[in-house]
């Protein structure tokens, strides 16, 4: 019911923008043929632009609600308006844009996007910030008015008083709540109404019009009477979805067959279509790699071994890869010949040789990695592959810790490009990479690889104090 309410306002409020956008159009339109010699003005040209402007909008609120996003106009936060009204003006101002030039529109002033572009955004803030309370009031008022009981724990309704204090706008008056359990401290400002028994009186005599159930019922019969009553009385009923808060994890709601369930979390990678396009991007930054730049830089580190510390070109070592199944890692020698103990490389290690050091500032080292990618152990972007006795003491420390392998090693990743590199000395060290890995393969896209690549390059010629 209140998705319905915000759904119906978003798109009344949109119509409203659309004809004040419109206004705005045709008055920068005629303002601007009086200072130019723009003299093709056509007025009924202008419902077209408004059309495909309106368009705009539509497509931008399309994209806003397919990704979930919580920062939205119907909110008393002035950054998420001014969010929300930038998006906004973009969308709009490109599609309008868009339109002129695949049409060759001849129109149109050019010009007038000029003061077109400010005012657009300046209405659509106004609308955003003032205009849509204008609006929801006589939408939500009368036999519209909602009357809202809670039953249940009251520690329970503690999580819901924010969110239905920011519902009377949409009409939605909580009358009071109801509970088995002793009036205690938490629903301040909510009027204790009786306990569960009582429900059919109170919907009688507060004319309830909508029941919030803050948790199921224990009992299948005390269920089974709660319902009927619900029924009997023709209400609404919302009840409380709590279980994030008992996973302590974000949740995700998926169908089957008929069949629902409950995961922790999105996985991307888990279409193959999307691992078709990871794949192929691998192979077209990698083969380019390992075909002009190993060959030259593998010389060159070779001649810096020669004078430093001569001895095989390559290191191999066993890491942890997809799964956790085990995999050789190809990496430029950096330390001593029988000096790589199974322990993280820290800030002026002995065990690497001068020029080794410079390698591995600017990740040179970690070139020969493409040959892992080439070959399918290894992707370019993804959680970093870590030794088998660092994984094992890690997941110790954390338990959440081997989620990361369920997505190839990458020879960059998320928390590389925030910082998060060189020796975990800490838990909380360890905590802040897996969780970046964790977005990572949560909110995976090309587009995010791409960005990780392009910021991992710009790292290379300015690496940051963590690299060593």
């Amino acid at each position: 019911m209140i998705s319905q309410r915000k759904r119906g306002l978003q798109t009344v409020l949109l119509l409203v923008q659309s004809l004040l956008i419109t206004i705005a159009m045709a008055l920068c339109l005629e303002v601007t043929s009086l200072f130019t010699n723009f003299s093709a003005r056509q007025v009924q040209h202008y419902p077209i632009y408004a059309l495909i402007m309106t368009v705009g909008l539509f497509v931008e609120l399309a994209r806003r609600n397919h990704e979930g996003k919580q920062v939205d106009p119907f909110s008393d936060s002035f950054p998420a308006q001014h969010r929300a009204s930038l998006s906004q003006t973009a969308y709009a101002i490109g599609a309008l844009f868009t339109f002129l030039t695949i049409s060759r529109d001849t129109y149109f002033a050019r010009s007038s996007l000029l003061p077109l572009v400010p005012l657009v955004y300046f209405i659509l803030l106004f609308s955003n910030r003032y205009l849509w309370r204008l609006i929801a009031y006589p939408l939500f008022r009368g036999v519209r008015k909602g009357r809202i009981l809670l039953i249940g724990t009251p520690a329970e309704g503690v999580h819901l008083k924010k969110w239905l204090a920011s519902k009377e706008i949409y009409g939605m008056d909580t009358i009071g709540y109801l509970s088995d359990e002793p009036q205690n401290e938490g629903l301040e400002g909510f009027c204790y109404l009786g306990t569960t028994v009582e429900a059919e009186t109170t919907i009688t005599q507060q004319e309830i019009t909508q029941v919030i159930l803050l948790q199921l019922p224990e009992s299948a019969d005390e269920h089974m009477r709660l319902m009927a009553t619900l029924n009997r009385h023709g209400l609404r009923l919302l009840i409380y979805n709590n279980l994030e808060e008992k996973l302590n994890h974000p949740v995700i709601y998926m169908e089957d067959d008929g069949h629902h369930f409950i995961a922790l979390r999105k996985e991307p990678l888990e279409n193959p279509l999307n691992r078709m396009a990871k794949r192929t991007l691998d192979i077209a930054v990698s083969l380019p790699v390992i075909l002009f730049i190993l060959p030259p830089i593998a010389f060159m580190v070779w001649i810096i071994q020669r004078i430093y510390s001569p001895g095989p070109l390559f290191f191999r070592q066993m890491r942890a890869g997809i799964q956790n199944n085990q995999f050789l890692i190809w990496k430029f020698r950096t330390m001593r010949v029988n000096n790589e103990e199974a322990r993280q490389a820290t800030i002026n290690d002995a065990r690497i040789f001068p020029g080794g050091q410079l390698l591995r500032r600017l990740s040179i080292d970690e070139l020969p990695q493409f040959l892992n990618v080439l070959g399918g152990t290894m992707s370019v972007t993804g959680p970093r592959p870590h030794l088998i006795e660092h994984n094992e003491q890690f997941a110790r420390e954390i338990a959440s810790y081997p989620i990361r392998t369920v997505v190839k090693p990458g020879i960059t990743g998320l928390a590389q490009i925030r910082g998060f590199r060189g020796e975990a000395r800490t838990s909380n060290d360890i905590a802040l990479r897996l969780e970046s890995d964790i977005s990572y393969l949560e909110n995976w896209r090309l587009t995010l690889d791409l960005i990780i690549i392009m910021r991992t390059a710009w790292q290379m010629l300015f690496p940051p104090p963590t690299a060593y």
